[in-house]
C-alpha cells in the first residue's frame, strides 16, 4: 500500500505493543499514550514516530479508532501501536476517550501518566520529559503549547502568527495554562478518576465519564474541570507541538466557532465560580474589543464617505507605529512572511475582523440556543 510505504519511517521499529500488568506499589509511573483518531491513516504515522523518539517513551501507545472508514488502524497496528476500536460511540472525541480510558483504568495506578494527544499532531522530542516534570503534586494537567505546521498559503502564515502570539502570552503568565490542549495533554491516571467520579456524583456535569459528552470543546472543559477539582494546569517550556493548520477560510470559521460557542457553553454550564470568573471577565473584554473594531470600522467608513479620506496625525502615526512595533515583535519567531505580513496591517486586520466576525455568530448562536453541530476540521 502507498500509505504504508509513505508512513513507516525508516528509523521506526514494527514492533508489538507492551501489555503490562498492574505493576507493584512502588515502581515507576507508567505513561500511557492516547491518540483518538477519525480517518487519520495520513497523518498517524507522524504522531506515532514522534512518540517513539520521546524520552522518556510511552509505555503503551494506544490509538482509538472512532468510526475510521480508512486505513487508520492497519496504518497504526503496523507502526507497532495498540488498536482499539469504538463501539458505537455517538459522542465523538469525548466518547472515543472515554471508552478508552474506562477499558484501561483497571491497570493504571493513581500514580500513572496519560497522555492525550491528536492524531494530526506531532510532539516535540523533550515534551514528554517536560511534562513529566511538571506533574508534580498539585498539578492536575499539563498542556501543550502549540504552533502551526508549514503549508496553508497566506491563511497559514497568519494562523502561526496567532499560535506564536499564544505562546508569548502563556510564558507571560509564567506558563499557567488557561486551556489543556487537544492538541496534546498529560494527566494523572489519579485526576482523570477524580473527575469521573466527580461526574457519576453530579458535582460536574458533562455525562459520567472522564471526558464531557455535552461539550463542543471537551479540552476546554476538562480544564475547567481539573481546576474545580482544586488542581493546577500548566504548560510548561518544552512541552511545545506541531499541528495541523486550516486550509481555507470555510474550516478555519467552522473550528473557530466551535470553539468560541464550546467555550461560551461551557461558562454557562459551570456558571459563576472562584475558577470561571477569569474566564467570563475574558469573554466580556473579548466582547468589549470586538464592539469597538466594528465601531472604529464604521466611523472611518462614514467620515471618509462624508468629509473624503482623513489627513494624517502625527499623534496617531506614533500611535500606529507603536502598534506596528508591538506586533512585529511578538511574531518574531514565526518567519519573514510573518514579517512582511505583519508591516502591511491591512491583512492581519482583515483576519482579526474575520475572528470577530466569527465571536459575533458564536455569541448569536449561543444567546438565541441555536444548534450548533459538531463539524470535522
Amino acid at each position: 500500500m502507498n500509505i504504508l510505504a509513505e508512513q513507516v519511517p525508516a528509523d521506526l521499529a514494527l514492533t508489538g505493543p507492551a501489555t503490562p500488568d498492574v505493576p507493584p506499589s512502588g515502581r515507576e509511573p507508567l505513561i500511557v499514550a492516547l491518540i483518538p483518531a477519525h480517518n487519520e491513516a495520513q497523518r498517524i504515522g507522524a504522531a506515532l514516530a514522534a512518540l517513539r523518539r520521546q524520552s522518556p517513551a510511552p509505555d503503551r501507545t494506544v490509538v482509538v479508532c472512532d468510526n475510521c472508514t480508512d486505513d487508520t488502524a492497519l496504518v497504526a497496528a503496523v507502526l507497532g501501536a495498540e488498536v482499539m476500536s469504538t463501539a458505537d460511540n455517538r459522542d465523538k472525541k469525548a466518547g472515543a476517550l472515554n471508552q478508552a480510558l474506562a477499558r484501561l483504568e483497571p491497570e493504571l495506578a493513581d500514580t500513572d501518566l496519560v497522555l492525550v494527544q491528536d492524531a494530526d499532531t506531532t510532539l516535540n522530542p523533550g515534551f514528554l520529559r517536560a511534562a513529566v516534570d511538571a506533574s508534580t503534586e498539585g498539578v492536575g494537567g499539563v498542556g501543550g503549547i502549540f504552533y502551526g505546521e508549514p503549508g496553508g498559503g497566506l491563511l497559514g502564515v497568519l494562523q502561526r502568527i496567532e499560535f506564536h502570539r499564544y505562546a508569548i502570552s502563556i510564558a507571560r503568565k509564567r506558563y499557567r495554562a488557561e486551556v489543556l490542549t487537544g492538541t496534546a495533554s498529560l494527566f494523572r491516571a489519579g485526576v482523570l478518576r477524580e473527575i469521573h467520579r466527580a461526574r457519576r456524583s453530579g458535582r460536574l456535569g458533562g455525562g459520567t465519564g472522564y471526558y464531557s459528552v455535552s461539550s463542543l470543546t471537551e479540552d476546554d472543559e476538562i480544564t475547567k474541570a481539573v481546576r474545580t477539582l482544586g488542581y493546577r494546569t500548566v504548560s510548561p517550556p518544552g512541552c511545545e507541538v506541531v499541528t495541523e493548520v486550516m486550509p481555507t477560510v470555510p474550516r478555519l470559521w467552522q473550528q473557530r466557532l466551535r470553539w468560541q460557542r464550546g467555550a461560551l457553553e461551557n461558562l454557562r454550564d459551570y456558571g459563576w465560580t472562584r475558577v470561571t470568573a477569569p474566564y467570563i471577565l475574558r469573554q466580556f473584554l473579548m466582547a468589549l474589543s470586538v464592539l469597538f473594531m466594528f465601531m472604529y470600522l464604521g466611523y472611518m467608513l462614514l467620515t471618509t464617505l462624508l468629509f473624503g479620506w482623513p489627513q494624517l496625525s502625527t499623534l496617531w502615526a506614533c500611535v500606529g507605529l507603536v502598534f506596528v512595533l508591538e506586533k512585529v515583535v511578538t511574531a518574531r519567531k514565526a518567519g519573514w512572511r510573518a514579517h512582511l505580513l505583519v508591516l502591511t496591517l491591512v491583512v492581519e486586520l482583515v483576519y482579526d475582523v474575520i475572528q470577530h466576525c466569527i465571536y459575533v455568530q458564536a455569541l448569536w448562536r449561543f444567546a438565541w440556543k441555536r444548534e450548533q453541530r459538531w463539524c470535522a476540521t
